[in-house]
């Protein structure tokens, strides 16, 4: 399929002549595909070459890659030690485009490292880069994002806040020629050379080996019938055959071995051993989906007709009789059986026609238990229960003269040193001349922040307030300090809290605040993206929780502040769905998981409320706001 922006080739292709370069994607768990570095797209490509259907190591070329392997036939990414599954991809694009000539575009992110954009938005950066545009918006991309090349920078539009960008050159992606697949099966290759003997290939191996030793077994006793002690009967795999998944002849074996054990038994509560490991039964039924195909002896032994949708059961009772379980582990660590190894077994076992049975993994709780309107108090010490924020257009933004005359004082010498807005000398005039005029500020003239001292041309920090959200407040974009009262975009909405008589995880001698926010859906004003277009509200009413004590109290007095300077949510793109004109949280983290924390966005969490209080100082709300 075809990406929007040039460079990008489609998968129907169908020139033999033009080369391309390809670039091997993952898709996170965002929506996003996030492209592999070209070292390891290099190594996926040499891997590809000897055998279609083989099995990429990843950590031979990149050790932080080191739990990961790529199932060439089912087109999948799989950690070994979490047991994830993410589908991959092979893109295509131009030779002249970033990729093929090796350049790679990164933002620094909150620990000061850098991430490389994804490959689409590089592509574009790069094209716009080299047509020498000053800025370019990706907004049509998806993004309220706007990089700035002179000052290689990307400002967020809603929230103004501004990171670092740079350009570096890396190795070229892979190169080929001939026509591009216009699926993603591709031909079968043979495999040759000695396996090699690291721990993740061993693992590979012995797990085909195992998938071998089942296939064996299948084809022992379908032609020579039971055998060796066996009372029941092991069929051809229902899975091929496109029928039923569950056969009333297939029972499991009870024998102790050092592999997998498969064979028929008499009796319920049927169980596997692998490598010593026993799995009891569990009350979860679990398949594969149809695309996560796996490759036993050359065969694509999973991608066939029949019942190989994710199918889980609510109670015990609609587990058949004599389905193999196989309790996993969630990701928190606990459970019996490490996840991969439990995933593996599943998928081999699935392959060989036989059911098997997982374990459901536990279920974030959101809420408390049902709580009476009586049992509902006040927040000691804060009067109020609720509050609102009225339908209202932008306010009358301040003279910007006025407001950076108010924070700054002029320099008659100038440092030499760069203004960090334009990146022009401070002894030249600002970069923003001829763009800017304003009688009482020449482009020459450079200015001191009061608080910070932080230096900047006086232009400059009037271009930077009109592209903010004109409320006569100034933020130094060095050091972040604010200058007056910061307030935000924040959509009509409201805000309600109170005190439950229940107690959060880790918190249990005191009871729980519980906020409540409730934004509609409207229309966009001047201050937001798109004005005059429709916005979007998902999931309200949100509810939060902090626990009622005295840190809590005062997280929640410096939220309700925050809310009333319409702080809290904001107008973007969701990072989770990718929607895009709909209400998001403006990086003030909130808990909204009651009872748990699958998420991360519950309790127990010893560092929240100070890492909340953090979030807000950056916004300008901060103790020191506080009335007593």
């Amino acid at each position: 399929m075809a990406r929007p922006g040039s460079g990008v080739l489609g998968g129907g292709y169908s020139s033999q002549s033009m080369a391309r370069v390809v670039v091997w994607e993952w898709l996170n768990e965002h929506g996003r595909w996030r492209p592999y570095n070209a070292a390891v797209c290099h190594h996926i490509e040499n891997v590809l070459k000897g055998d279609a259907r083989g099995t990429v190591i990843l950590g031979q070329v990149d050790a932080q890659l080191a739990p990961y392997v790529i199932d060439l036939q089912s087109m999948h990414q799989f950690r070994q030690d979490t047991g994830t599954m993410r589908p991959v991809q092979r893109n295509f694009y131009d030779p002249s485009s970033a990729p093929g000539k090796g350049i790679v575009w990164e933002w620094e992110n909150d620990c000061g490292s850098w991430t490389p954009y994804d490959m689409e938005l590089c592509v574009s950066i790069q094209n716009a880069y080299e047509k020498q545009h000053p800025w370019l918006d990706l907004s049509s991309l998806g993004f309220s994002y706007v990089v700035d090349f002179d000052g290689m920078s990307q400002t967020n539009r809603q929230s103004q806040r501004k990171r670092r960008i740079r350009r570096r050159m890396d190795l070229a992606y892979p190169l080929i020629a001939g026509s591009i697949p216009k699926s993603q099966s591709w031909p079968v290759g043979t495999s040759s050379g000695t396996p090699c003997t690291c721990q993740q290939c061993m693992l590979v191996h012995s797990t085909r080996a195992a998938s071998n030793a089942i296939l064996a077994l299948q084809q022992r006793r379908k032609l020579y019938g039971t055998g060796g002690g066996a009372t029941g009967v092991v069929r051809q795999s229902n899975t091929f055959a496109g029928s039923s998944l569950w056969s009333p002849a297939t029972t499991v074996a009870r024998g102790h071995h050092n592999n997998i054990s498969v064979g028929g038994g008499g009796g319920g509560g049927g169980k596997v051993e692998m490598n010593g490991v026993n799995f009891p039964c569990a009350p979860a039924i679990v398949t594969l989906p149809s695309k996560h195909a796996l490759t036993i002896n050359g065969q694509n032994n999973l991608n066939r007709p029949g019942t190989q949708r994710i199918t889980v059961t609510a109670s015990r009772g609609s587990v058949p009789p004599g389905v193999l379980a196989l309790p996993v582990k969630n990701l928190t660590g606990s459970g019996p059986v490490h996840p991969a190894l439990a995933g593996m077994t599943g998928i081999l076992m699935c392959a060989a026609g036989l059911p098997v049975c997982l374990t459901r993994a536990p279920k974030p709780i959101l809420h408390p238990p049902p709580i009476s309107k009586s049992d509902l108090k006040p927040v000691p010490g804060i009067n109020s229960i609720r509050r609102k924020t009225k339908k209202k257009h932008l306010r009358k933004g301040k003279n910007p003269e006025d407001v950076v005359r108010r924070y700054t004082e002029k320099i008659k010498t100038a440092p030499d040193e760069d203004c960090t807005i334009c990146m022009e000398r401070l002894a030249t005039v600002s970069g923003y001349e001829g763009v800017l005029s304003y009688r009482g500020i020449k482009p020459e003239l450079v200015g001191k922040l009061g608080k910070c001292g932080h230096m900047y041309h006086l232009l400059c920090l009037v271009a930077m307030y009109n592209n903010g959200n004109k409320d006569g407040s100034l933020q130094c974009p060095t050091c972040k300090a604010i200058y007056g009262e910061k307030t935000g975009t924040q959509p009509p909405g409201k805000m309600e809290y109170h005190v439950i008589p229940h107690s959060l995880p880790g918190c249990s001698d005191t009871k729980t605040i519980r906020i409540v926010y409730d934004i509609p859906a409207g229309i966009q004003t001047t201050e937001h993206p798109n004005p005059g277009k429709k916005y979007s509200a998902r999931g309200f009413p949100r509810h939060c929780y902090l626990p009622d004590n005295e840190k809590g109290r005062k997280v929640l007095k410096l939220l309700i502040m925050a809310w009333d300077r319409r702080l809290i949510f904001t107008i973007g793109t969701s990072s989770t769905t990718g929607e895009t004109d709909t209400v998001v949280w403006n990086e003030i983290h909130h808990k909204t998981e009651f009872g748990s924390n699958l998420t991360g966005h519950g309790y127990p969490d010893p560092n929240y409320l100070d890492n909340v209080m953090r979030e807000l100082a950056a916004h300008g709300v901060g103790e020191d706001n506080l009335k007593d």
